[in-house]
């Protein structure tokens, strides 16, 4: 632990009080990008080349499983799995692979027939809906729900997989209905149990309960059962809710990049990995994380909003003076710790970016001197003049060809621009690409 942060000077106030958390040691991730990310009505599907990126780059986040695809689906979905498993098996990677399926032969088929061609392990995720408004829907009865339940774990058990039994919408099922479906889930041969929020529609206090209770069954029955939660985020709540099912007892939990998934999508997988790390749950090497979001941003069509937490354009960017003085002065001190957590909640370091200090109608004097001079211009006084007034003139923030334009607008600094250093020689050939 740094110095610095040992000072005390973050106060934590969840370490305080009625209500303090006490956290596992470590909570594994399930990847759904492949598959329920892919099922968003707005993403393209990526190309197979892109795929095998996307799963050394969660290889390389420290990721322990991924949803590969859905081969049921059909024979595109059946090649991507395939092909995603030879690269596991030819790269020796740790990553391991399951897939989903509808509690049906004829999805969990081309799973065990996937298993052996490649030699490769999968985990079946056989799902169903479980909630009184589903049954209505769909007209099941308990009694049929129950019965394709325990035919299709028993099958994928006999065709030698290992079962995680997913009841969608779990959060809005009823304890009786969950109770005989898990003890029979469980006497088929599942070896965990997967609770879902398919609709968004939970809060926290009530995925606590619910896992909590269902934490409890198992413990009652005996079992080793690894408990996973799936939250979607149609409220809002998916972070907190995933939190809350952590609390409870959740061991795995699932999320996709950006989000992406049914309607307006999943947990992030990004935020997932950096409030894990940040409450001592995981320790990943987060560097590559940018390049995992912006892969899948670009392959599957989803923007990268520039508000986005952790991942964003302005995630670690300000042109407000206050905050940017602070920044300023941890500089000044030598102190980089500091200066990347005095005015922000998460270490831009531990993604391989920096706090950016930008000039717009809010800054200070202190803004324009830091950026001329990390940029190589002169920081005359007429210079911070011109600059400050022409910032205080914008609607936004000034870009660097702006910036560059003032600079070499300004009669008595051309002389000095000619005898530049390096640097700024440097400087002015990305404004003149701009």
């Amino acid at each position: 632990m740094n110095s610095t942060e040992q000072s005390g000077l973050i106060f934590d106030w969840a370490a305080i009080g009625p209500r303090r958390v006490q956290w596992p040691d470590h909570v594994m991730i399930d990847d759904e990008t492949l598959r329920d990310g892919l099922q968003s009505p707005s993403v393209s599907d990526p190309s197979l080349e892109t795929k095998v990126t996307l799963l050394h780059l969660m290889e390389g986040l420290g990721i322990e499983t991924a949803d590969v695809g859905l081969p049921g689906a059909g024979p595109r979905q059946r090649e991507a799995v395939t092909t995603l498993c030879r690269e596991i098996d030819r790269e020796r990677m740790r990553i391991r692979p399951n897939c989903a399926a509808r509690t049906m032969m004829v999805d969990i088929q081309p799973i065990a027939e996937i298993v052996q061609t490649t030699g490769v392990p999968i985990e079946a995720c056989l799902f169903i809906g479980s909630s009184p408004i589903r049954q209505y829907a769909e007209e099941w009865s308990l009694e049929d729900i129950l019965r394709h339940t325990r035919e299709a774990i028993r099958f994928a058990v006999r065709e030698g997989l290992e079962v995680m039994y997913v009841t969608e919408d779990t959060v809005r099922s009823s304890p009786d209905h969950l109770k005989i479906l898990f003890e029979a889930a469980i006497e088929a041969g599942a070896k965990r149990l997967c609770l879902c929020d398919t609709c968004g529609a939970a809060i926290p206090d009530g995925v606590f309960n619910l896992v909590s209770w269902v934490r409890s069954l198992v413990k009652q029955l005996g079992a080793n059962i690894g408990i996973d939660w799936h939250g979607h985020r149609d409220r809002g709540l998916d972070m907190g809710n995933t939190l809350a099912a952590i609390e409870a007892g959740a061991s795995r939990v699932h999320g996709t990049a950006l989000g992406i998934g049914e309607r307006v999508g999943n947990t992030p997988i990004e935020q997932l990995l950096v409030n894990l790390k940040l409450l001592g749950m995981r320790d990943d090497n987060l560097s590559r994380l940018p390049e995992y979001v912006g892969v899948v941003s670009e392959t599957t069509g989803v923007p990268v909003p520039v508000n986005t937490p952790v991942v964003g354009r302005d995630a670690f960017r300000t042109a407000t003076g206050v905050h940017a003085a602070a920044v300023i002065k941890a500089h000044k001190k030598g102190d980089d710790w500091l200066a990347d957590r005095v005015y922000s909640g998460v270490p831009a370091t531990w993604l391989g970016r920096k706090q950016e200090i930008e000039i717009g109608p809010m800054s200070g004097n202190s803004n324009v001197v830091y950026y001329l001079n990390s940029h190589g211009f002169p920081g005359t006084a007429e210079v911070v003049q011109a600059v400050m007034q022409a910032a205080k003139h914008s609607s936004q923030v000034l870009t660097l060809a702006e910036v560059g334009e003032i600079v070499r607008g300004m009669s008595p600094v051309r002389s000095v621009a000619r005898r530049s250093t390096k640097k700024q020689w440097e400087v002015e050939q990305r404004i003149k690409s701009q």
